[in-house]
């Protein structure tokens, strides 16, 4: 059996606040494991995993001849 993270011990794992835990899993970013209606809340590693690498974005590459707002001094 996988090893299940209390909410602390998840939102310390991912550095994140328990409001903010809350809100992942309330809207359905992040899975959990509760095993009673309104009891404590668990989660696994494989969920935690699949959080960061969803919340994960690759940096866009830098664009040589980005057009701005100032003009180039001569």
């Amino acid at each position: 059996m996988e090893k299940l993270f209390t909410r602390k011990e998840a939102a310390g794992i991912l550095g994140i606040s328990l409001a903010t835990l809350d809100l992942a899993r309330n809207s359905g970013q992040i899975t959990y494991v509760q095993y009673v209606e309104n009891g404590c809340v668990f989660f696994t590693e494989a969920g935690i995993q699949e959080f960061i690498a969803r919340s994960t974005h690759r940096a866009a590459p830098k664009k040589e001849n980005m057009m701005t707002y100032r003009k180039r001094r001569a």
